[in-house]
C-alpha cells in the first residue's frame, strides 16, 4: 500500500490525528480561513484525504463551513484556547517570578492575539511603587516592549499591514506613529535580541522584552518599571536573563 504524501509523522504517532491538527495550525497561520483545494495544496495531501479529515472537525465542531464554502476555525476552539492560556500563565509563573527576585521589577508574559498584544501572566515587584497590568488587558503592540519583541520576528510586510488595520495611535509623548522609524526600531530588535519600551505606552514606566523562541504562539517576557529604577545598567544586566527565561520557557512549552 503506498503511503499518501503529506506531513511527516513522527514514529509511535496516530497518523490521522497528526495530519488534522496540522490542518487546524494551517487555518490559523492563514487567519482562519481555507478553502479545501488551498488546504490540500499547503498539507500536500489528496483532496479525498483533505475532505475527510475537515468533514470530521466539522462535526466535532472544531471547523465551520461558511456559505462560500470556505472553512473557518470553530467556535469550540474558544475554549480550548482559554484554558490553554491559562495553562501558559501557570507555567510561566515559576520564571517571571525568578526574574522579579532577580532585579525587584514586575516581570510579564505577553501573546500577540490577532493584533493585539494580550497579557497573560504577571509576577509583581514588591516595591511599593511598580508597574502593575492587568492579567487580561489588551494593548496594541506599536507602544509596548513585548510587542516590538514579538513583531520582530515577523516579516516586515506582515508587520506593516497589521500597523494598516491598527492605526498607530500615541499614548504619550515617546509613542512611535511613524511606520518607517517602527519598521527601523524592530531591526534593531532583531539584532539586539531585545525590545524597549520607552514610556510609549505609559509615561514614565520603561519596559525591556525578548520573545519566547521555538513557543507554539507569539509570546515574549518582559521586565518592567518606573524609568527612575529601569537604568541603562539594570536593562543590560537584564536582556541575558530575560533571554535564558524566554528559553527555559520555551523548553517547558516543548
Amino acid at each position: 500500500m503506498t503511503e499518501e504524501p503529506g506531513p511527516k509523522s513522527r514514529s509511535g504517532s496516530v497518523q490521522s490525528i497528526e495530519r488534522a491538527f496540522a490542518l487546524l495550525e494551517m487555518m490559523a497561520d492563514a487567519g482562519g480561513m481555507m478553502a479545501l483545494s488551498q488546504l490540500a495544496t499547503a498539507s500536500g495531501l489528496p483532496l479525498p484525504t483533505i475532505h475527510r479529515l475537515v468533514r470530521t472537525l466539522v462535526d466535532l465542531g472544531y471547523v465551520r463551513q461558511e456559505p462560500s464554502r470556505q472553512y473557518v476555525l470553530g467556535p469550540k476552539l474558544i475554549r480550548l484556547g482559554e484554558t490553554s492560556s491559562q495553562m501558559l500563565s501557570i507555567w510561566a509563573r515559576p520564571h517571571l517570578a525568578r526574574l522579579v527576585d532577580e532585579f525587584g521589577e514586575s516581570a510579564n508574559l505577553a501573546m500577540l492575539d490577532g493584533d493585539q498584544i494580550v497579557y497573560l501572566a504577571q509576577v509583581q515587584s514588591r516595591h511599593s511603587m511598580r508597574m502593575f497590568t492587568e492579567v487580561g488587558r489588551r494593548v496594541l503592540p506599536h507602544c509596548t516592549a513585548v510587542g516590538k519583541a514579538i513583531l520582530s520576528r515577523l516579516p516586515e510586510p506582515e508587520v506593516r499591514e497589521l500597523l494598516n488595520r491598527t492605526g498607530m495611535p500615541k499614548h504619550t509623548s515617546t509613542t512611535i506613529t511613524d511606520p518607517d522609524e517602527f519598521a527601523k526600531q524592530l531591526r534593531q530588535a532583531e539584532t539586539s535580541g531585545y525590545a524597549t519600551d520607552e514610556g510609549e505606552q505609559e509615561q514614565g514606566v520603561r519596559c525591556v522584552a525578548v520573545p519566547v523562541p521555538d513557543a507554539p504562539s507569539r509570546l515574549a517576557l518582559s521586565i518592567s518599571g518606573p524609568a527612575g529604577r529601569m537604568t541603562e545598567e539594570l536593562l543590560q544586566q537584564a536582556v541575558p536573563f530575560l533571554t535564558q527565561a524566554a528559553k527555559a520557557f520555551s523548553d517547558d512549552l516543548q
